[in-house]
């Protein structure tokens, strides 16, 4: 008599393992892949922005300049520590992104867990650094009295969290990267519809005023990081173990293209900070008038700024399948992407910019500031779109210091002499100079992205 067959214990049944990343750019329509990745990245991107647009809109309804003004200030900082995640961000997809597309899981979930390691560890030390600098900082900018202690305080409270935005956004890149798009979308989505719920109860409700406004920040970052670790680590299984042996090598790999993109997304921050220290001479209206414009900006070009970060996946997934014609295509497709994007903002902004001012109650020179940007100083962002189309390719073709270059030198270069010109006559003028350093130095951008990639199939980038 055979003996009977045992059923096999829980433990001896093989657990399947968790499923693989696709690389999903690698075919299919690159226009569609734009559009979604652009599109989705926009969203969540002008969620990060909307946060502090919609803070000061309701700022704004308590009729104060000087903490409207602060807010402005405020913003100029705050504006270093996301230009300084975002360039992490940049570093983490195309890095993940490539190994994804190489097939490379093991080293994909390896590489994802010690970057969002390295971005904790950096925005810690960013955050308590400012803290550290801060009077000095806001001196710096042209801060002074009531809006200097104001713009103190709002940061006080927000800069803690400054961690909490840093992984959060990690996260999202890391969503893009495995071309999640819609997840990526949610987790800074999130962060604004949260942000618009709260701030009134708040500012106006538990009459916090500004110091609400601040709160609600710190509430709208802790809800990107739970939102965006759930969708990496519970629904595509992207984290792996720490591993200590590989930590230096994976760090090095990161910063090759994340040091370079920060320091390249460092430019245009200090150069807002330039513009911010020139409209400053002339009074707390004008420094309102300029917070305006730099909060509704990235809202409205929110498809310009997404590009850098949106494309990247799509450029390293087939860079490293060696599949060089489409990354060709793509960069082309790109372009004509963000022409139509730059001609729809402006459009929008031409006829919606009497509500816009009503909407922030702008009155004198704050009011003729966005008047004239709406009008046609933001036509120079076809420009900006050109660069930031540029910027995507040096950062995941191989050539991550040409970015970099190209972005310092048009935020000084580009934009300080033309602001010193400027503030001889007005603030008007100030923004008009630093859209002429944009004409220029995006058309040589675009030339030198156009070059890189012919000469992809002679072996010009490094894989």
């Amino acid at each position: 008599m055979s003996s009977p067959t045992l059923a096999p214990s829980p433990s001896d049944i093989p657990t399947p393992p968790p499923v693989a990343p696709a690389a999903r750019f690698l075919s299919g329509s690159l226009m569609r892949h734009v559009v979604v990745m652009a599109g989705t990245g926009a969203i969540g991107l002008v969620a990060v922005f909307a946060v502090d647009l919609i803070n000061l809109f309701y700022i704004s309804l308590l009729g104060e300049k000087e903490i409207a003004a602060a807010v402005g200030f405020a913003g100029v900082i705050a504006f270093f520590h996301t230009s300084i995640c975002i360039g992490m961000m940049i570093g983490m997809t195309a890095c993940v992104a490539r190994l994804v597309g190489g097939n490379q899981l093991a080293q994909a979930r390896r590489m994802a867990t010690h970057s969002l390691v390295i971005m904790a560890v950096a925005t810690v030390v960013l955050g308590l650094g400012t803290v550290l600098f801060l009077p000095s900082l806001l001196a710096t900018l042209g801060a002074t009295g009531e809006v200097a202690r104001l713009a103190q305080r709002y940061l006080t409270i927000t800069l803690p969290s400054l961690p909490f935005l840093g992984f959060g956004m990690a996260n999202s890149a890391l969503l893009r990267s495995v071309g999640d798009a819609r997840r990526s979308m949610v987790v800074t989505l999130a962060a604004a519809f949260v942000t618009a719920c709260l701030d009134p109860l708040f500012i106006f409700a538990f009459g916090l005023g500004l110091d609400g406004a601040a709160i609600v920040s710190v509430i709208s970052r802790t809800v990107m990081v739970g939102l965006g670790l759930h969708g990496v680590w519970r629904v595509h299984h992207l984290l792996g173990r720490f591993e200590r042996a590989h930590f230096a090598t994976d760090a090095r790999a990161l910063g090759a293209i994340a040091g370079p993109a920060v320091l390249t997304n460092l430019a245009t921050p200090v150069g807002a900070a330039f513009v911010t220290h020139s409209v400053a001479q002339f009074g707390a209206s004008a420094v309102a008038g300029q917070a305006t414009v730099d909060r509704v900006t990235p809202v409205a070009f929110g498809l310009i700024y997404s590009l850098s970060g949106a494309v990247g996946p799509i450029l390293s997934q087939n860079l490293g399948a060696k599949q060089f014609d489409r990354v060709r295509e793509c960069l082309r497709t790109s372009l004509w992407f963000m022409l139509l994007a730059v001609g729809t903002a402006w459009l929008l902004l031409a006829l919606l910019q009497g509500p816009l001012i009503r909407a922030f109650s702008l009155e004198g020179m704050a009011a003729t500031m966005v008047h004239a940007f709406c009008s046609w100083v933001c036509a120079s962002f076809f420009f900006a779109g050109a660069l930031f189309v540029a910027n995507a390719a040096f950062n995941n073709l191989g050539r991550p210091l040409w970015s970099t270059g190209f972005n310092w030198a048009r935020a000084t270069l580009g934009t300080i002499p033309f602001a010193m010109w400027g503030a001889q006559y007005g603030p008007v003028q100030v923004m008009a100079g630093q859209g002429a350093g944009l004409v220029i130095f995006g058309t040589l951008a675009m030339l030198a992205a156009n070059r890189l990639t012919r000469g992809l199939g002679a072996g010009d980038a490094r894989g």
